[in-house]
């Protein structure tokens, strides 16, 4: 029988949105990882441009902890994996740390991790002490570590600050404004990583100013349950997969691709922007990201358009999320009015707006069975197509996204969360019905190392606010 694992920890939280978490986490994460320490970081909720960020700060891979798309068994999973051989494991929080059900603060306490809370420093003084005290307070049974300032305009305010707290709050140390580590964001949040080309720079700069400001010391031990593992069936051996992979389509979950590898499939990772022809495979996986700042390219790069066209008609299994269905349809115009001609697979055009047009946990019914993710996009689709699914939001929200099918293609704006039914994912993507409808008639469970019901107090998801536009 495994045993718990200890690990210093830390969850880092804030007030509100747009306070500076991801900032602050990889700064932390660099800090530390130049100090010679093995550091893991992970992401509350779902999200794919923070993690890019976070991967770089640390050196390691980022994962998702969400007590209801992952589910709490294999949160519990992935910390006491990485608590074997990690010096210090980093959570990043999502929106403010009491916001949502569960919220931040949900999964702090259930995992006894505590909280280090990032307070946006500007045009604050002694009120910084109040408003930290009160993050500190608002909940008796919530572990709290600190408070770290960011956006702290001068030493002698970083000293103001400091000097406000009270009952022993530890002091986290401060981040500038003036030191150039803001992160650039665009519509759907943060600038991937990889068009950062000074993002190194950056994440450097800020690790020597929290250096500078603070004493460098680990956090308190956490420990960390051991968690019932179950091992991954073999449901896609000899899979060959072709994974979209550039600029335009970037948006996967780690756990996913795990996943996929675990069941025995070959990922074959390919450019649609710059590639010729796709990679020889069964299988076609087509996620989400930016094919709006690259529509035009993707569109001139007709021997691929065809080799997908092909794929398709040859009846071999394609998913399309969000990006990747928009790559299917006929066209996709940005919002200066630019319109390109896509794959034409799906009947159907879409139009970039300025504003979020949906944002929403959903699950959804499938044939296959059900699966969970979310959907996050500000484009609209308008189409004639007649969906064989919808998915619905979990917290009572209107969202409620389409899912077409056209022969084994499936397509939605929905990123599905792989792990949530791996039997599902894996009659999705087999090469032929016979084992897809193998695997579609097994018991539906979650991640191999998933088991166990999540608590009642933890079944409704963080966030999923907003309406989802139906294409």
């Amino acid at each position: 029988m495994n045993s718990a694992r200890q690990c210093p920890a830390v969850l880092i939280a804030a007030p509100a949105s747009g306070q500076g978490k991801t900032t602050v986490t990889a700064a932390l994460a660099r800090l530390h990882r130049n100090q010679g320490r093995k550091v893991r970081v992970f992401k509350c909720g779902p999200d794919f441009l923070d993690p890019m960020i976070l991967e770089r700060a640390s050196g390691a891979p980022v994962y998702q902890l969400d007590m209801w798309m992952v589910g709490e068994q294999e949160s519990r999973r992935l910390l006491w994996e990485a608590a074997a051989d990690a010096d210090l494991i980093l959570i990043e929080g999502v929106m403010g740390l009491f916001d949502g059900t569960p919220s931040s603060a949900d999964l702090a306490r259930h995992f006894g991790v505590p909280v280090l809370a990032v307070i946006d420093g500007t045009a604050m003084a002694q009120t910084f002490g109040a408003l930290a005290l009160g993050l500190a307070r608002y909940q008796a049974d919530l572990p709290f570590a600190g408070v770290l300032a960011n956006r702290v305009g001068t030493l002698r305010h970083a000293q103001l600050l400091e000097g406000s707290l009270t009952e022993g709050l530890r002091w986290y140390g401060a981040l500038s404004r003036e030191t150039g580590i803001e992160l650039p964001s665009r519509h759907l949040g943060l600038v991937q990583a990889s068009e950062l080309n000074d993002l190194d720079v950056r994440l450097d700069a800020a690790a020597d100013a929290l250096a500078s400001s603070c004493e460098v010391a680990l956090p308190p031990a956490v420990e960390f349950a051991a968690p019932d593992l179950i091992a991954a069936e073999p449901l896609l051996a000899g899979v060959r997969i072709a994974v979209a992979r550039d600029e335009a389509f970037a948006f996967t979950y780690g756990a996913s691709l795990d996943l996929l590898r675990a069941m025995g499939a070959e990922l074959r990772f390919f450019s649609p922007i710059r590639d010729a022809d796709l990679p020889q495979a069964d299988s076609l996986y087509l996620p989400g990201g930016y094919p709006e700042l690259h529509h035009v390219a993707l569109a001139q790069n007709t021997s691929m358009l065809n080799a997908i066209r092909a794929h398709h008609a040859a009846g071999k299994p394609l998913l399309a999320e969000c990006g990747g269905m928009l790559y299917l349809l006929d066209s996709l115009t940005d919002v200066e009015g630019t319109r390109a001609e896509l794959v034409g697979l799906l009947s159907g055009d879409a139009v970039m707006q300025k504003r979020l047009a949906a944002l929403a946990l959903q699950a959804v019914e499938l044939p296959e069975g059900s699966l969970r993710g979310h959907t996050y996009h500000h484009s609209l689709t308008t189409t004639d197509l007649t969906p064989i699914a919808r998915g619905l939001s979990p917290n009572g929200g209107r969202g409620a996204e389409a899912v077409f099918r056209e022969g084994r293609m499936t397509a939605s704006y929905v990123h599905f969360y792989f792990p949530s039914n791996p039997s599902a994912v894996a009659a999705l993507f087999a090469p032929d019905l016979e084992t897809a409808i193998a695997a579609m008639r097994r018991p539906e469970k979650s991640a191999p190392t998933v088991s166990g019901v999540i608590p009642e107090e933890m079944q409704f998801p963080v966030g999923a606010g907003l309406p989802a536009k139906r294409p």
